[in-house]
């Protein structure tokens, strides 16, 4: 069992990855980065990433270009035997509204395990 992180070098993105080290802490269980964002995965993690990671010992895999972000998310949740999914989300109106994107969306939808998303800031 694992925690699966999806990760895009964003606010809502490094949120995530927060959440996804306490809860992967908490259920005393190893922690996956999936890497959305198209990068040289031989150039290691962006300083952003490296950051909000500190000195935890995980484990960081890319995602193809060539795959669609949500089938990246749900093949590598199937293949890591993930327990949870951790996904960011941005607020996407003024109004407070909760308008998910579409990949969150296929996640929540189509994912066989339990699925977190988080959001960097609420607003009052």
């Amino acid at each position: 069992m694992t925690v699966l992180v999806a990760y895009r070098a964003c606010p809502h993105g490094e949120a995530a990855v927060r959440t996804a080290l306490e809860e992967s802490r908490r259920r005393d269980l190893p922690l996956q980065v999936l890497v959305l964002d198209e990068q040289d995965p031989d150039a290691g993690p962006s300083d952003a990433l490296a950051a909000v990671l500190g000195d935890a010992a995980v484990e960081i895999a890319y995602r193809d270009e060539h795959t669609e972000p949500a089938d990246a998310i749900l093949d590598r949740a199937d293949d890591v035997g993930a327990s949870l999914v951790v996904v960011g989300s941005r607020k996407r109106s003024s109004q407070g509204t909760f308008l998910m994107g579409t990949t969150t969306q296929r996640v929540l939808l189509d994912a066989s395990v339990p699925v977190l998303v988080v959001k960097d800031a609420y607003d009052a």
